[in-house]
């Protein structure tokens, strides 16, 4: 008798009998094993964060609140394939207009304060200044002995 003509009575009686209908399973098989050997993950992954910092100098200061800065970096060019400088000038937030024209500052960034402003200007803090060296007097208060005759 092929299915069609079977009665419905007949299909009531098959039952599908899983552990995962309606969501009526155990936790423990959903769950992944774990294994004793590696360390429990972090529950965040932290985010990758690109270009969040660029160095450059001050060229302009003339807005309130607000710097142009410069940026010059190293790109090869498309042709020759010799490094060229290209430069890049973003609008930077300077809170306490601390920052003159000439001033190399490294920039942050940060959520847009405005349409143009998305990096905060910060002290760029030189790496590897030589330290002052102390003066040392030439003259030690003790006579030559060219002197003593």
């Amino acid at each position: 008798m092929p299915l069609l003509q079977l009665p419905l009575s007949h299909f009531k009686a098959l039952t599908i009998s899983t552990p995962f209908l309606h969501g009526s399973s155990p936790t423990t098989l959903l769950t992944k094993p774990i294994s004793s050997s590696s360390p429990p993950l972090p529950t965040f992954l932290p985010t990758i964060r690109a270009m969040r910092s660029l160095q450059g100098r001050v060229v302009c200061a003339t807005s309130d609140k607000t710097v142009a800065v410069e940026v010059t970096r190293l790109a090869p060019h498309p042709k020759y394939k010799r490094r060229v400088r290209k430069k890049k000038k973003y609008q930077a937030h300077d809170p306490e207009n601390r920052f003159a024209v000439g001033d190399v500052v490294q920039l942050e960034k940060c959520k847009p304060i405005s349409k143009n402003k998305t990096f905060l200007a910060v002290p760029f803090v030189k790496r590897n200044v030589p330290k002052a060296k102390e003066v040392v007097p030439q003259d030690l208060g003790l006579p030559l002995e060219s002197q003593q005759a």
